[in-house]
């Protein structure tokens, strides 16, 4: 790596089509576990101008209505103006289902019961695959800072339009952040990008005054802005069609947002309307609070996990850990403290991060990981960390 670079992140609003689907597929799943924790969930939306399709595999003892679950999720995202959203409304839309059970194939492997083929009685993993899990040093929120700071804005931006500061904000909105670093610090912000939807009735100057002065230099630090600051505000001067009118959506196809916004690795699964029995969702989510724990306990200013899985099997194949050259102590001691604090099978997971509740919504929007409530956020585990490596 250079010693003197731009990096950029970038981040999607609830609006975008993507996250739009993302959230429709989050919000069935919170309602299957909401009355049957035990729930097997595997549900992937596509959303088009008027149409809203959901598809997958999924078991429950829950009954609920589903179409119900995806307007109101369109109503939570702000898809019901009379006025602007008629193409793309929550009480207008089409909804097609194609949901069906999940394979029993599928089922004998993760289910904790022995079948024919099957080496254990333990819980399996979900699928085959590998998983990532980041932190650093760089925010308070043990985060890679172009990622933080893109989620920022859309964040601001998103009260902004649900408290009505002005009123032709729009939910379809992407915000890049350029971060400059020299020998591997962070100097200035270089450029930012926002993009919004917005009403027809609004100046491009007005637009590009607010996002400026009321929305970037409100979350962006004031010591990494500066007159040599590039903002690049609705670059196409016009953003009046947006959301799944302007474009189509799918789940899981902003796995990059979700997670490290390009700075740390990542496995490959997405996340969004997948139960925790899938390790893509829960064991990337066990690798962020293992190595979120080591940094916070101090073995090391950087720390990357990869654990990977066989579909089937109780325990990963694989544990990998990277400190980039930061760590703290030696790099073996710091593997064997990991793996004396924390289990990596996929039912230990679910009970140690209490998995088998109806959280994920709250997942859904500007990442998956940075938010401290969640639990795989919680620096529980630093002392018990520190005690395992002295």
């Amino acid at each position: 790596m250079s010693r003197s670079f731009k990096f950029s992140s970038e981040s999607v609003g609830e609006g975008h089509p993507d996250k739009v689907s993302d959230y429709i597929s989050d919000s069935i799943l919170d309602a299957c576990l909401a009355q049957d924790p035990l729930s097997r969930v595997a549900c992937e939306t596509l959303v088009k101008n008027n149409i809203v399709t959901i598809a997958g595999e999924i078991t429950t003892k829950a009954v609920f209505d589903y179409n119900e679950v995806v307007r109101q999720a369109i109503r939570d995202i702000g898809y019901e103006n009379a006025r602007d959203d008629r193409v793309f409304h929550a009480n207008d839309v089409f909804i097609n289902n194609y949901l069906t059970a999940q394979s029993p194939d599928i089922a004998q492997g993760v289910d904790a019961r022995a079948a024919e083929g099957k080496a254990t009685e333990e819980q399996g993993a979900g699928d085959q695959g590998i998983m990532f899990g980041y932190a650093c040093n760089e925010t308070e929120e043990l985060m890679p800072a172009a990622i933080i700071f893109a989620h920022r804005i859309l964040r601001r931006l998103a009260t902004a339009r649900k408290e009505s500061e002005v009123n032709w904000l729009r939910p379809d909105v992407k915000s890049q952040v350029a971060v400059n670093y020299e020998d591997g610090k962070i100097t200035h912000i270089d450029n930012v990008v926002v993009s919004t939807q917005h009403t027809e009735d609004v100046t491009h100057a007005e637009i590009k005054a607010f996002i400026v002065e009321k929305i970037i230099k409100e979350v962006l630090p004031a010591e990494l802005l500066s007159d040599q600051t590039e903002y690049l505000i609705n670059p196409t001067g016009k953003f009046v069609i947006g959301g799944p009118e302007g474009d189509s959506g799918l789940t899981g196809r902003k796995i990059i947002v979700d997670t490290y916004g390009g700075w740390g690795r990542h496995g490959g699964g997405a996340f969004s309307g997948k139960d925790p029995s899938k390790v893509d969702r829960s064991a990337a989510y066990m690798c962020r609070w293992v190595a979120k724990n080591v940094v916070a306990a101090g073995l090391a200013d950087v720390c990357e996990l990869q654990v990977a899985y066989a579909i089937g099997y109780p325990r990963p194949t694989s544990i990998h850990v990277e400190t980039f050259g930061s760590h703290k102590f030696p790099e073996q001691a710091i593997i064997d403290a990991i793996k004396k604090v924390f289990s990596f099978k996929p039912a230990d997971i679910v009970k140690e991060l209490d998995l088998l509740r109806p959280i994920y919504r709250q997942t859904t929007n500007y990442g998956h990981f940075g938010k401290a409530d969640l639990p795989w956020e919680q620096l529980n585990k630093v002392e018990a960390l520190k005690a395992a490596i002295s």
